[in-house]
């Protein structure tokens, strides 16, 4: 039986460019492979036959000798199951096209030298401490370079040897019928090398865990949820790796007067009933001291204050906030006869005139609905 021609196989003309002809091998491989056509014949075959035909117009002399004399050019040459004279066998080509979907191109080495992870410590500050800043000490639990092997996970004095089960190369190649796969060295984990008498301190690992103190300048102005980052402080590479980062997270506590909210501060100033009626001064505090704050007569509770430039400065903003103070006037308790006879004449004196304006407000809104009901 007559072979079909090579460019006809591979579905690309004649004067196709190398990196076309590749990316039609590729789909046409995927698409025949004995995997995905398991007991199919005829994908067998013709999953030969692309193979064969990539061998030869792969390599450049071979496909130079195929353009001028067809098959006899290639004889003993090309051919799935024969020798090559410069692309190497077929495991070869295979493991080239697909080496970026096994991780890989063959004879790669993937490097046993591995980073640090990655830490988080959560940070709990109080509230002026956010604002103000602060020097913390962390007492952070990690994973240090190993001082008796420097990291390597060699004892001192001993070395490491050539891997035994993939030569020293770091991988190994599986064979599947047609297929085949690197896969990462299982002795050596890529490396290509193993550590002949291992440090007694680490057990080869290159590093041990113990707890580190770590001074850390916590910047003015930072919130719940703001995070630092300390590059190199995280835990320590295996094999003498580069160390990974730690990052600092935020909470700041719930604070007895004042909320936070951006670069504002907010609380409740409470007051008594006499000086929401007859207007008054008294002190508010501040995260810097305190300010007068003055109440004008007549004052209704759920009145907002603002103190300007009394809230906070965020770490991102050279803004100052402000300090809003919302007014709640407080009902007397605990009141003796006498007191509770005068607030009953005050009551009674009250009584037809237009002193609550809420109230009247409010009644009349009531009536209007039940009239309309």
């Amino acid at each position: 039986m007559s072979k079909r021609d090579y460019y006809e196989v591979l579905g690309v003309a004649k004067g196709t460019d190398p990196k076309e002809i590749k990316k039609a091998y590729r789909k046409l491989a995927m698409k025949f492979h004995p995997d995905r056509n398991p007991g199919d014949a005829e994908a067998e075959h013709k999953f030969k036959e692309i193979n064969e035909a990539y061998e030869v117009l792969a390599d450049d002399q071979k496909r130079a000798a195929y353009d001028q004399f067809g098959h006899a050019g290639v004889d003993g040459q090309g051919g799935f199951g024969g020798q090559s004279g410069g692309h190497g066998s077929f495991s070869d080509i295979f493991g080239d096209v697909f080496g970026d979907i096994f991780g890989n191109a063959a004879g790669g080495r993937r490097s046993h030298v591995q980073r640090g992870s990655d830490l988080r410590y959560d940070l709990e500050l109080s509230l002026e401490e956010a604002v103000r800043g602060i020097d913390k000490r962390l007492q952070v639990p990690t994973l240090v370079s190993c001082k008796s092997c420097d990291g390597s996970g060699a004892k001192k004095g001993s070395g490491t040897t050539s891997c035994t089960t993939c030569g020293g190369v770091g991988q190994v190649r599986m064979q599947q019928g047609f297929f085949s796969v690197q896969q990462t060295c299982p002795t050596c984990s890529g490396s290509g090398k193993v550590i002949k008498d291992p440090c007694q301190v680490c057990h080869g690992r290159g590093a041990v865990r113990e707890t580190k103190t770590l001074n850390v300048k916590i910047p003015a102005g930072v919130d719940t949820g703001d995070r630092i980052r300390l590059s190199g402080e995280g835990e320590a590479g295996l094999h003498g790796g580069p160390a990974g980062d730690l990052y600092v997270q935020v909470h700041v506590r719930e604070h007895s007067i004042f909320v936070r909210d951006g670069a504002n501060l907010h609380c409740e100033v409470p007051i008594s009933f006499a000086d929401a009626a007859l207007g008054g001064e008294l002190e508010v505090p501040t995260l810097d001291g305190r300010v007068k704050l003055k109440i004008p007569p007549e004052t209704q509770t759920g009145k907002l204050f603002r103190l300007r430039g009394k809230g906070v400065k965020p770490i991102r903003s050279t803004v100052m906030g402000d300090l809003i103070c919302k007014v709640v006037v407080e009902t007397p308790v605990k009141l003796n006869e006498s007191q509770k006879e005068l607030l009953r004449k005050f009551q009674e004196s009250m009584e037809g005139k237009s002193h609550s304006p809420r109230t009247k407000t409010w009644f009349d809104g009531v009536k209007k609905f039940f009239e309309e009901m």
